[in-house]
């Protein structure tokens, strides 16, 4: 496996980047965050929230709201920006489905997210890892709507996708993360194309799950590169775009070429909006499941409100 840790770095890579004021956050303290990270530790749940160093695991865990990273910690992939260690990973975990329907019962959510790490190790990619969590989640708690961030399933798509979209999430989510033009060193793994088709996959298989996916600005991406895979997701029918800024795990990983100003993000945002997704995250600390549940709340009312002004005006 491809892992970043045995990458030399040069010594003016060394160097910290000065993040901007738009984009610090303050440390985790709070009590909440105690009491969330220590029910991940008793139930043996893995986050994203801690393994990709995400700057508002500090809010989020304070109330209680952690996405878990099923499949384990460790990715088959090693791509530029991601700070989720890589290598071979351990067996699958039997109770994990169970765990994470335990989780949702302790902290009382109304809107999970699950994702994983890369498990191209696995004969269906780890679909049926998902679809078992999907199940144990539905069991425990009907009322709790569910969210999936999937890898591409490489050379397992259609099987994976059929499958998870039988077990009925209510969010389909899949990152295409960049531009086309920066796949080979950002996302070198991971083909554009393929990550579009499986959200369209979704779609064909089921119209009424929400599709939603993300990129992050500052990795050297032109503002018309970025427009382009706009009117990409809008041609699979995406439903939900997400945009964040790119912020540097350690000097290992793909440097920031821009900090993307607040402005930027809001000019992007009502482009997105103009071009027909239901929902638009647009902003410097944007990350895929940061208020995951309010955003879906929004969304299902924007597909009520667009699918009323399609009905005939009654005589």
């Amino acid at each position: 496996m491809n892992d970043l840790s045995s990458v030399p770095v040069p010594e003016e890579a060394s160097a910290r980047q000065r993040k901007p004021d738009w984009i610090r956050v303050k440390a985790p303290t709070s009590k909440g965050y105690g009491e969330t990270r220590q029910l991940m530790r008793d139930l043996k749940l893995n986050t994203v929230c801690e393994e990709a160093a995400c700057p508002n695991i500090g809010e989020c865990w304070t109330k209680k709201h952690a996405t878990v990273m099923i499949l384990g910690d460790t990715c088959t992939r090693a791509c530029a920006f991601c700070n989720v260690k890589t290598g071979m990973p351990g067996r699958v975990d039997a109770a994990e489905p169970d765990n994470v329907a335990e989780m949702v019962l302790k902290t009382g959510l109304e809107h999970i997210v699950v994702t994983s790490v890369d498990r191209d190790d696995l004969p269906d990619g780890g679909a049926s890892q998902f679809v078992k969590v999907i199940q144990a989640v539905r069991a425990a708690s009907s009322a709790t709507t569910i969210e999936i961030l999937t890898p591409d399933f490489r050379n397992k798509m259609q099987r994976a996708v059929e499958a998870i979209v039988q077990a009925r999430p209510d969010v389909y989510n899949h990152n295409l993360e960049t531009v086309p033009r920066l796949y080979p060193t950002i996302r070198p793994g991971a083909r554009y194309y393929a990550s579009l088709r499986l959200l369209e996959e979704v779609k064909r298989h089921d119209p009424s799950i929400f599709t939603k996916s993300g990129v992050m600005l500052g990795l050297g991406e032109e503002r018309l590169e970025v427009h382009q895979v706009m009117d990409d997701m809008r041609c699979a029918d995406i439903d939900f775009l997400t945009m964040g800024q790119y912020l540097r795990p350690t000097p290992k990983h793909a440097e920031v070429k821009e900090f993307v100003t607040p402005q930027a993000f809001k000019a992007y945002g009502a482009i997105a909006r103009a071009k027909g997704f239901l929902q638009v995250a647009a902003s410097p600390l944007t990350r895929s499941s940061y208020h995951a549940g309010a955003d879906f709340a929004e969304m299902k009312a924007a597909r009520e409100a667009k699918l009323a002004k399609k009905q005939p005006a009654k005589v």
